[in-house]
């Protein structure tokens, strides 16, 4: 089965947010070189550095909406991840300038769940897609209700 491929044009929510037109959501996006240490023998980027892209995505994500992570965990919450997916569809190499994409998902009572789409910046086409889903906790490690900021995150973001 292939991978839908998405087609980003500019979104009315600011310069970092795009809308997909086929769906109509909109998107965060950061740009992203790879660097020679994440590709592996093969000459590609090796799957687990897609994580670290992910949390670039996340956290470029959250700062541009006015709530840095480093805030998050000031106030006492932090978010590990409990589930991920990874679908592959076309590799990168060494030096590729890519887009990742980052969206707020669906939020629950004691979890959020955002998804990605990484796309290369020369020529639109997709790489990987994925979500991470997280579970709040407070300091003690103890599972809690998410917290109001990160609620407002999710209820504010821009789908129209």
């Amino acid at each position: 089965m292939r991978a839908r491929e998405f087609c980003f044009v500019p979104s009315t929510a600011g310069e970092r947010f795009v809308r997909d037109e086929q769906s109509g959501r909109v998107w965060h996006r950061v740009e992203h070189r790879t660097l020679y240490a994440d590709t592996d023998r093969s000459d590609v980027v090796y799957h687990s550095n897609y994580l670290r892209y992910f949390e670039l995505g996340r956290t470029s994500l959250l700062r541009d909406v006015a709530f840095p992570y480093r805030e998050v965990e000031e106030s006492g919450f932090v978010y590990p991840i409990v589930d991920l997916a990874l679908r592959f569809v076309r590799p990168l190499k060494y030096d590729d300038l890519m887009w990742i994409h980052t969206r707020p998902k669906r939020r629950e009572a004691v979890a959020v769940t955002f998804e990605y789409a990484i796309t290369r910046c020369d020529d639109g086409k997709l790489v990987c897609t994925g979500h991470t889903r997280h579970c709040a906790l407070n300091e003690r490690g103890v599972v809690v209700a998410v917290d109001p900021k990160t609620l407002k995150v999710f209820d504010d973001y821009p789908d129209t």
